[in-house]
């Protein structure tokens, strides 16, 4: 039997959203896999916030940015990067409108769940003569994701003389990687079998295992294990224990990004939440010549901690950006100007989504969940559980981007994070929002979010891009 196609009442008064994969051409096919192959290059050269940071500027760079510290004044069409701290940084494209009448915004978060060393992490077990790494992890994880997988450190180490030294072990296919062993499961069932599964590692227990050779030259030394990790690190980067005390080393998973599915439509990688968002925005901004409004495209750290600290959006990096631009374009403004240039500007804070799982569905809000394939979520509010902790965008702002997307036939799709009572979460968007202007959150659906290896789709990576290129040149 044919199936039912509906009536003209209900194909006008309903919501229609199909698989976008169902939409598009072969020149749009085409574009969507040539751009998924940058992005994966992108994950898979910059896995912390640094890394990032440093990926942003040279690219920015290649399209005509220069550092807001080499301008005097700014005028239309100039484009600028102003840095914080090697771990956030933002770019302008000035426009043609006059910046007190507002700007299009678009922010970002560029750190992602991981572990931290410990800052005295390194010492010897005698008993099973193994030398081990002690962490910390950061950002919301399931601590029992990070067992038996490669990992690799990245980061840098500030050393007595002054003299920072970068760190990239567990990269190159030439390397070794480190890795966090669990229990064999012949041992494990009074150990670990009625643990929760939340708690089936615990924190303290996340050690990497990094050496078992004892250094034979120095026969008086007590812990020779330690000594000569420590010697192995001392003649590659020419630091000691002390050194590791001021050290910012971040524990990553040493996997490449590939391809995911038969037909390759998916990307599966570290660092989506939120590099995926980094990435498009980073792109869309690049290709912005001559906008009618001021664009600003901000790169944040710190938000899967709460967004704090100097480098968190709720630092005064965003005001101090629109200020050193202002200044090149008004010498003598006023804060007041500021402050209503800030007010009257649009903002989206791109962020990723809950795409639905196909095992787990009890736990998402079918009507309102999005899924991988269907294109950009919008997501009025955030939040857990009565909103708390949410930006909650107005009608009148959801109802301006909905028919922009629309306009220039941009799949879009609306979701929540889940049910009501199940959980929650939060971006930047709340922190934006301080400065009176409007800014909901719009980006790709993800999932195995906050594990080692996530899931997007690349239909919706590469709408992502279209919809942030489009929201900074409309007026």
């Amino acid at each position: 039997m044919a199936e039912k196609k509906g009536s003209k009442l209900e194909k006008k008064l309903t919501i229609k959203q199909e698989n976008s994969w169902l939409t598009i051409d072969k020149k749009q096919e085409k574009e969507i896999y040539t751009f998924s192959e940058s992005y994966k290059n992108f994950l898979n050269v910059a896995k912390t916030e640094r890394e990032v940071v440093d990926f942003v500027i040279a690219t920015a760079t290649k399209h005509g940015f220069k550092q807001i510290e080499k301008t005097k004044k700014l005028k239309p069409g100039d484009k600028v990067i102003v840095t914080s701290m090697k771990k956030n940084l933002a770019l302008a494209v000035i426009g043609k409108t006059p910046i007190e009448k507002g700007m299009k915004i678009l922010t970002s978060h560029i750190d992602s769940p991981r572990l931290d060393l410990k800052q005295k992490p390194l010492y010897e077990d005698k008993d099973a003569e193994l030398a081990l790494f002690k962490t910390h992890y950061y950002g919301g994880i399931k601590k029992y994701q990070w067992v038996n997988i490669p990992l690799a450190i990245h980061g840098v180490i500030s050393r007595a003389d002054g003299k920072l030294i970068d760190v990239n072990i567990g990269e190159d296919p030439d390397d070794p990687v480190l890795v966090i062993g669990d229990l064999l499961p012949h041992l494990s069932r009074k150990a670990q079998g009625k643990r929760e599964l939340f708690e089936g590692i615990k924190g303290e227990e996340l050690r990497l295992i990094v050496g078992s050779r004892p250094l034979k030259t120095e026969k008086d030394a007590k812990r020779k294990l330690k000594l000569n990790i420590l010697n192995i690190l001392n003649k590659k980067y020419g630091i000691v224990e002390e050194d590791l005390i001021s050290a910012e080393l971040e524990v990553v998973p040493a996997l490449p990004s590939r391809d995911v599915g038969l037909d390759r439509s998916l990307v599966g990688g570290y660092g989506h939440d939120d590099r995926v968002c980094a990435f498009t925005t980073l792109m869309a901004t690049c290709e912005l010549k001559n906008p009618k409004r001021t664009a600003m495209t901000l790169f944040f750290d710190k938000e899967e901690v709460g967004s704090v600290g100097a480098t968190g959006a709720q630092s005064n990096f965003f005001e101090l950006c629109a200020g050193e631009i202002l200044e090149r374009l008004t010498p003598k403004y006023k804060y007041s100007t500021l402050k209503r240039a800030l007010a009257t500007s649009r903002a989206i804070s791109a962020d990723v989504a809950a795409g639905m799982h196909p095992v787990f569905k009890d736990v998402y809000e079918k009507q309102n969940a999005a899924k991988l394939g269907h294109g950009v979520v919008i997501c009025k509010y955030g939040g857990a559980r009565g909103k708390q902790g949410a930006n909650d965008a107005s009608a009148e702002y959801v109802g301006e981007i909905r028919a922009l997307f629309n306009k220039k036939k941009i799949p879009w799709q609306y979701a929540e994070l889940g049910k009501v009572d199940e959980g929650g979460g939060g971006t930047v968007a709340r922190f934006i929002a301080r400065y009176n202007l409007n800014v909901v959150d719009c980006g790709p659906p993800v999932i195995s979010m906050h594990s080692p290896f996530e899931i997007v789709s690349k239909i919706d990576l590469y709408f992502a891009y279209l919809a942030y290129k489009e929201f900074q040149l409309a007026e």
